[in-house]
């Protein structure tokens, strides 16, 4: 079974809708009902990390954060372009080849769902296992998305591949055991992902989908 991470390798989630506009809605949000946590999330675009501090700073303030990222997810999603040059050849290569495909990320399930839906590749992914709703210390890295996805496909986790674009990716997928794939869609990624022993490096989806049409 191939892995794919979700915002790089399918799609750029925040192409259409600025990941930096949600992170300021998002604290905005946040810092109305706890100042310290807010002045904290301000230090950070990353509207994730924004959901993270808000689950620090309690459960109902990160449960309304949450609710308003994913929110916020399936707004960007719709205009976010077309998917990543390569995904959707890799996609049917990946089926075509008899191995199932799991989308595993740390963006929520709706998001990844509705992006599937607006392009029509629902049929070329057999399971979408998002962000722990709740549960953020549960996201990559931790193996526990990767190991989740392998347990629902009755599959054994360390005879997959996960195809992902973070460092979180590549760790994640150590911590299970899983084969990893760094695609490097930044210059500065393919360094930092070989030091951190990816089992292979690509700058090009398209690359994947010709290694899973020939092999």
């Amino acid at each position: 079974m191939i892995f794919f991470d979700f915002d790089g390798p399918v799609c750029d989630v925040f192409a259409g809708l600025p990941a930096a506009e949600v992170a300021k809605q998002l604290t905005a949000l946040l810092a109305a009902q706890d100042e310290t946590a807010g002045g904290k999330a301000a230090e950070t675009d990353d509207p994730i990390e924004v959901m993270r501090i808000a689950h620090e700073a309690g459960d109902e303030i990160g449960q309304e954060v949450e609710q308003a990222l994913t929110a916020a997810e399936v707004e960007a999603v719709v205009v976010a372009g077309s998917p990543t040059p390569g995904a959707v050849e890799a996609l049917r290569a990946a089926r075509a080849s008899g191995r199932a495909v799991a989308v595993v990320s740390n963006n929520s399930a709706e998001c990844v769902r509705r992006f599937l839906e607006e392009h029509g590749l629902e049929e070329y992914v057999a399971r979408v296992v998002g962000r722990p709703s709740g549960r953020p210390h549960l996201m990559k890295p931790n193996p526990f998305p990767l190991i989740g996805a392998a347990e629902q496909m009755q599959m054994d986790v360390t005879h997959c591949t996960l195809i992902g674009d973070s460092l979180t990716d590549i760790q994640a997928a150590h911590a299970a055991g899983t084969t990893v794939i760094g695609y490097a869609n930044k210059s500065h990624k393919a360094d930092l992902f070989a030091k951190a022993q990816a089992d292979a490096v690509t700058d090009d989806m398209q690359a994947i989908a010709d290694a899973l049409t020939t092999a």
